[in-house]
């Protein structure tokens, strides 16, 4: 049987069809086999709702929905969204969903099973009817990632196959029984649903639909049978799978698939034995089934090609109203490396390790890491975040406290990123939002962390300058960071608090654009986060230092909101970054919304300070979806029943978010073990006790109104310079040439004894170019204590 080109073909009409939309945010759940099938789904609303091959960032197919079909009419189950969804296991992502009512007088019921094919890029689905109806199954391929372009066919053979106009990707849909009835067609013109909405029944019989948004449509033989849906790089390919995966028995592939997740999931921590948590909760099952939920969530977003690559999230942030590449199927390293301490957590330090290998080989030549990535480590934003280059030199260390063998090209990679650590900090390009420069105290507290870290990994004068660069940054936190009059100090009575970041120009006393509210500003000091919270979490301060506890008070009255749910918090305020105010959709700005992985992040802080975060737990189990999948934010105002928007219920924003699942994990644990698996013990240890610096340092960039006497000034720079420095004035001004220093950084030290009787030193770098900088004055205090 052949498909020749110069085929008499049936075009369908309406070319190109409708503008096309991603697929929603919703999920359900997510699945892929393990093995070498580079094949992943998610479903929402009970249909297949994204497919990705042949990685996991590269989203294929909007979705796959079902129809039933009788005498009296036909019913659209996506809409009347009545379904349930069960699994095998909460660590066993095979996916059964059962829709299940009435219907012009009949009852009804499909059952669908969704199995990825462990060693093929395809998915079976298993399907069963109950009641006079039959199964029209309807395709909407996106195979460039937009749903244009693309040309469908009915294969001779009775196939249903669709070609990216590109070329370079196809799909292929068949019904093991056969198809009774199938057509292709233009989205909103000659496809299946069209049809359906006109006839009552499939009618057209089209055989192709050349360059635009397609759909396939079929109607499946029988009452109970299987589908299956392939992808390769032609319809010929995809075709070959269809049909050599259904040459199978269903269930030699089913166990299969169990086998290999059943194997997966036995190695994790507390599979077998309830070690989660003291038996005399009601707590216990719940938070077993939630972190080998979170676990199996976890794992299906690592990719197959690239080991240790976990995209985000599979799915676009209201994706049902956007075409855009935006979503979140990318590889950010902060995301990627939290989630390998939740693998930690759960005792699995063979994925930890991919994921660590996958970090060394992804790294820039200078240190740092791209803002995010496909799997490959092709760049898409290249942003750079210091926090992205701090945390792979935790999980290093993590990894290694815990005596796992370091892995080749582990301390060239931890010696690169701490250099650009020191040469580029404490002031980042972006915060972990992504929107902001300047120092704020999540990134502060990584880098800080990741230099003592970095140590361990070095020797002579680069580990003295990892250490002494940590001191001198550690002791200043609160310089930087920490205001004692604001908007909130009198409202929530305090007498200060941490900020959200101090900007480049002004520090503290500047202001902040609040990027996803059109370019509101709002003075730094009156920007209020949950970033203070890692400086607890990785041992730089304690839950009991005031400054922490007066942001926690500010943070509880300002940012926390209360829903059915539970105490939710907001990123900071004035966020935009969620739905409008009258629940459509973001659009560039909006109104930021509750996110329980801030929940967690509360939690915590709450375990630091000696109290049980379980009301934390129980939050973010709360907020998840109905099969365990926790969202990026939840509805936190009045209900919008006609968008789907409850209080305490998922968002159109991304679902699943890793980073929320592994705070729940991680949270968990950390109850367990009564300390954060982020902790380090070096970290630890070294900030029990105030350390003092042995320099302070001076750059562009990083603010020094006030140096105490007895410290060194250690002024530095990325190239050679000269310093022209006057010490109580510039009638006394001397020339200091700078030398080479650690990690590629040029530098002047002046001596405290040099400096000791003056008020005031004053000084201008001149650069190897004899361009000339601002004057710069720093005051010289009492010494400490």
């Amino acid at each position: 049987m052949t498909d020749a080109k110069d085929r008499d073909w049936t075009d369908a009409p309406g070319a190109p069809g409708t503008d096309p939309t991603w697929a929603s945010s919703d999920k359900d759940f997510v699945t892929t086999a393990l093995g070498g099938a580079r094949f992943w789904a998610t479903m929402g609303h009970g249909m297949l709702n994204e497919v990705y091959w042949p990685s996991t960032g590269e989203p294929r197919m909007r979705d796959l929905t079902f129809y039933l079909v009788g005498d009296a009419g036909w019913i659209d189950l996506k809409r009347v969204c009545s379904y349930t969804l069960t699994r095998p296991g909460p660590a066993i992502p095979l996916v059964t969903v059962t829709h299940a009512g009435t219907d012009a007088g009949h009852d009804y019921r499909l059952t669908l099973e969704f199995l990825p094919d462990t060693d093929r890029d395809a998915i079976l689905i298993r399907y069963e009817i109950e009641g006079p109806f039959r199964l029209v199954a309807i395709a909407a391929p996106h195979l460039d990632g937009d749903g244009a372009e693309a040309t469908a066919y009915l294969m001779g053979d009775g196939t249903l196959s669709a070609q990216s106009g590109t070329e370079a990707a196809a799909i292929a849909l068949g019904c093991g029984g056969g198809f009774t009835h199938a057509s292709v067609g233009f989205v909103g013109q000659s496809d299946g649903w069209q049809d359906l909405d006109r006839h009552g029944r499939l009618t057209w019989t089209y055989d192709r639909a050349k360059g635009g948004n397609v759909a396939l449509s079929g109607e499946a033989a029988g009452a109970k049978g299987v589908l299956a849906l392939a992808c390769a790089t032609s319809t010929i390919g995809a075709r070959t799978l269809v049909r050599s995966l259904m040459t199978e028995p269903y269930e030699d592939v089913r166990k299969r698939f169990l086998d290999k997740w059943a194997e997966w999931a036995t190695a994790l921590e507390g599979y077998d034995a309830g070690v989660w948590e003291p038996q005399h909760e009601d707590l216990p099952d719940r938070l077993k089934i939630a972190a080998l939920t979170s676990a199996t969530v976890m794992k299906a977003h690592e990719d197959s090609d690239y080991p240790g690559a976990l995209v985000a999230s599979l799915s676009t942030p209201w994706g049902a109203t956007t075409n855009r590449m935006g979503g979140y199927h990318l590889v950010w390293p902060r995301d990627t490396v939290l989630t390998a301490f939740a693998f930690l957590a759960l005792g699995h330090r063979v994925d930890a390790g991919r994921v660590l290998g996958h970090l060394i080989a992804t790294q820039r030549d200078d240190g740092h890491w791209v803002q995010n990535a496909y799997p490959s480590g092709d760049p898409f934003w290249t942003g750079i975040q210091l926090d992205e280059a701090g945390l792979p030199i935790l999980l290093a260390t993590k990894l290694r406290e815990m005596g796992v063998a370091d892995l080749d090209g582990c301390a060239a990679m931890v010696r690169r990123a701490a250099g650009f650590l020191v040469r580029s900090g404490p002031s980042t390009q972006q915060g972990r939002w992504e929107e902001n420069a300047g120092i704020n105290p999540f990134t502060l507290a990584v880098v800080i962390a990741a230099l003592v870290a970095a140590a361990e990994w070095l020797d002579g004068e680069e580990r003295a300058e990892a250490l002494d660069c940590a001191d001198d940054w550690c002791a200043r936190i609160e310089e930087w960071c920490y205001v004692s009059q604001s908007r909130w100090t009198e409202t929530c009575g305090v007498d200060g608090h941490y900020i959200r970041v101090a900007p480049p120009e002004g520090g503290k006393d500047g202001t902040v654009t609040v990027r996803n509210r059109q370019g509101q500003t709002i003075p730094a000091r009156d920007h209020i986060a949950m970033e203070f919270s890692y400086l607890v979490r990785l041992g730089l301060r304690t839950a009991d230092d005031p400054h922490v506890v007066n942001t926690m008070r500010v943070v509880d009255q300002i940012l926390a909101v209360e829903t059915p749910s539970g105490r939710v918090y907001h990123r900071y305020n004035e966020d935009g970054y969620g739905e409008q105010a009258d629940g459509s959709a973001f659009d560039t700005h909006g109104i930021g919304r509750g996110w329980p992985l801030l929940v967690g992040e509360r939690g915590h802080l709450a375990l630091a300070a000696g109290e049980d975060p379980a009301e934390y737990l129980r939050t973010m189990l709360a907020c998840a979806s109905a099969a365990g999948l926790l969202p990026e934010q939840v509805w936190d105002t009045d209900p919008i029943p006609g968008k789907r928007l409850i209080p305490g219920r998922p968002t159109g924003s991304a679902m699943p978010l890793l980073w929320a699942h592994a705070e729940l994990v991680k949270l968990i644990a950390a109850r367990r073990e009564g300390r954060p698996i982020e902790l380090l013990d070096c970290v630890r240890d070294r900030y029990a006790k105030p350390h003092t610096p042995k320099a302070v340092r001076w750059r562009e960039g990083v603010p020094l109104a006030r140096l105490d006497r007895g410290c060194d000034l250690l002024v530095d720079a990325p190239r050679p310079f000269t310093l022209r420095a006057g010490i109580g004035g510039w009638n006394a001004a001397q020339d200091l040439k700078a030398e080479a220093g650690p990690f590629g950084l040029w530098r002047v030290r002046i001596a405290a004894d040099t400096l000791a009787g003056a008020e005031r030193v004053i000084f201008r770098l001149t650069q190897e170019d004899e361009s000339e900088g601002s004057e710069q004055s720093i005051a010289l205090g009492q010494a400490p204590g």
